[in-house]
């Protein structure tokens, strides 16, 4: 008898390994995705994103941009394993430094066309910012154990 975790004996040695790889592999597109069509919605419908800018911000438009390209650059950069890293890196400043829009639309309301959100959205938005942090953190920066 040995003292092997159930999933090797159910899946044989190393195979936890090869789970947690696999897991990495499907995410980083996952993640990919997301942030690319995410990204893409900044240009194909800024408007849509101009009512959820703090209105201390200057240059909303510019912002909307800005934010649209680093998330198409950040998930195709979760693409290149050279650039993963840094791309996992830059989608967590980013999802930081967009965390007082957040807040902004948790205290103002957010309207989706004549739709307004309800506000348990708004709350449930705030803590699945650092669940995605995580998921960016683990999926492309972490380093798997040996």
């Amino acid at each position: 008898m040995t003292n092997q975790p159930a999933i090797k004996s159910l899946l044989g040695a190393g195979s936890e390994r090869n789970f947690a790889t696999m897991l990495r592999k499907i995410s980083l597109g996952i993640l990919a995705v997301f942030f690319v069509v995410a990204g893409l919605g900044h240009f194909v419908s800024p408007q849509t994103y101009l009512h959820l800018m703090p209105p201390y911000l200057p240059w909303h438009l510019f912002l909307i941009y800005l934010s649209g390209a680093a998330e198409v650059a950040g998930g195709v950069g979760l693409c290149v394993p050279r650039l993963r890293r840094a791309a996992g890196w830059g989608l967590i400043a980013l999802l930081f430094a967009v965390f007082p829009a957040n807040i902004y639309m948790l205290t103002n309301g957010l309207v989706l066309g004549e739709t307004m959100l309800p506000e348990w959205v708004l709350w449930l938005r705030l803590p699945l910012q650092g669940v995605l942090m995580a998921w960016i953190w683990w999926a492309a920066i972490a380093r798997p154990a040996v």
